[in-house]
């Protein structure tokens, strides 16, 4: 059995959190939503995602794709009437990633610039595309990660869940990819709030710290991203397959992150002090040579 976690934070700069997470790892069903909108209930889309999606994923008939592609689709037209009926929540929409894994498989539906990572024999990879122009840039190579993380249009998205009536078979809608998941790999599904702040390799680092405890694994990643800036909202979901190691071996506590950046600044301190008290010792050396000679 899956091993599966989630932490979510309003970060350093937001008001409000209008990240919100679903799981149910007991049959392989993992969701993370992120609001667009602010002032445009931005949060009670995400909640009407999730709460559209846990009601009716796991009652519909068909394939892992057609399922996904139902329930989202659902959770985006209940999102439009609800705006449609009342004027404070026009525009109100959100995006996220949607995964079950069944039979080693994982099938992912997508919407938007959230992301789902596979980490898997000391590699990272990420498996959605982000549905912004940024995010096309990255993908193809146009942009480095630093540099796209960096961009003022960086959270510009041309595809959401909400903002106008869908159907299960729009093309520029859902996008749906499928792969194996081995016993020995790892998920994160995570919000921009997260990948804005630390690049795949940070990630990949603290992923492996992973000792059997995913619950300390999701609450380091917010953690590493709040440190970084926590700019937007937080969220991380962590799923460990049942034999997924961290290849690190290496268990540090919590705001261990914090102290380790603390204790860096402490080093650098005491040694800017004795270079300064070294220089004004041989000025001072110099000094006295000078008057007795």
């Amino acid at each position: 059995m899956t091993d599966a976690a989630a932490a979510t934070d309003t970060g350093l700069l937001r008001e409000r959190n209008e990240d919100r997470y679903w799981f149910d790892a007991a049959r392989g069903v993992f969701l993370v939503v992120d609001g667009v909108g602010g002032q445009a209930a931005g949060e009670l889309a995400a909640e009407t995602a999730v709460e559209a999606i846990r009601e009716s994923i796991f009652g519909m008939k068909g394939t892992p794709q057609e399922r996904i592609r139902a329930a989202i689709t659902l959770a985006n037209n209940r999102i439009f009437e609800m705006a449609q009926a009342d004027e404070q929540h026009r525009g109100m929409a959100c995006v996220l990633t949607l995964a079950t894994v069944e039979h080693e498989q994982i099938t992912i539906g997508h919407v938007g610039d959230s992301r789902l990572y596979l980490i898997w024999n000391g590699a990272i990879r990420k498996l959605t595309s982000d549905h912004s122009p940024v995010g096309e840039d990255e993908d193809a190579g146009a942009l480095t990660e630093e540099e796209a993380m960096a961009h003022p249009r960086r959270n510009e998205v041309f595809r959401d869940v909400g903002s106008r009536l869908r159907s299960v078979e729009d093309d520029d809608f859902i996008e749906i990819r499928q792969c194996r998941f081995r016993s020995d790999a790892a998920l994160l599904l995570c919000s921009d709030g997260l990948t804005d702040q630390l690049t795949a390799a940070q990630v990949r680092e603290i992923a492996e710290r992973y000792d059997g405890d995913s619950t300390r694994v999701a609450g380091e990643l917010v953690e590493a991203a709040n440190i970084a800036g926590g700019k937007d909202n937080i969220t991380a979901l962590f799923v460990a397959g049942p034999e997924f190691r961290g290849r690190s071996g290496i268990t540090r506590p919590r705001f261990s992150t914090t102290r380790v950046r603390l204790r860096a600044r402490l080093l650098r301190g005491r040694m800017a002090f004795l270079a300064y008290g070294l220089l004004l010792g041989m000025l001072l050396w110099v000094v006295l040579r000078v008057a007795r000679g």
